[in-house]
């Protein structure tokens, strides 16, 4: 395992990601669930496709078949006042 961080934002480590594949996250949603992976100012944009390359080599998962994970609206931060416009 390593302590390369994954998820920037949220200064995720891959060690912390494994670890959580091991106690029983079997999808994107789970493992972002459990650490905050991918939960960050960015959304995922950053870290999603090594989130799942992790989750498919320690699971054995095709990395075709991994579901990718759910966003949460808005995707980018915008400014209230851009709201009443």
């Amino acid at each position: 395992m390593s302590d390369e961080i994954i998820c920037r934002c949220e200064e995720i480590t891959e060690s912390e990601i494994v670890e959580a594949i091991r106690n029983g996250a079997t999808t994107v949603n789970e493992i972002k669930k459990w650490t905050r992976a991918g939960m960050g100012l960015c959304q995922g944009r950053t870290c999603r496709r090594m989130i799942e390359r992790i989750l498919a080599r320690e699971t054995g998962i095709e990395l075709k078949d991994i579901k990718p994970s759910t966003y949460r609206q808005p995707v980018r931060p915008i400014k209230m006042g851009a709201l009443g416009e």
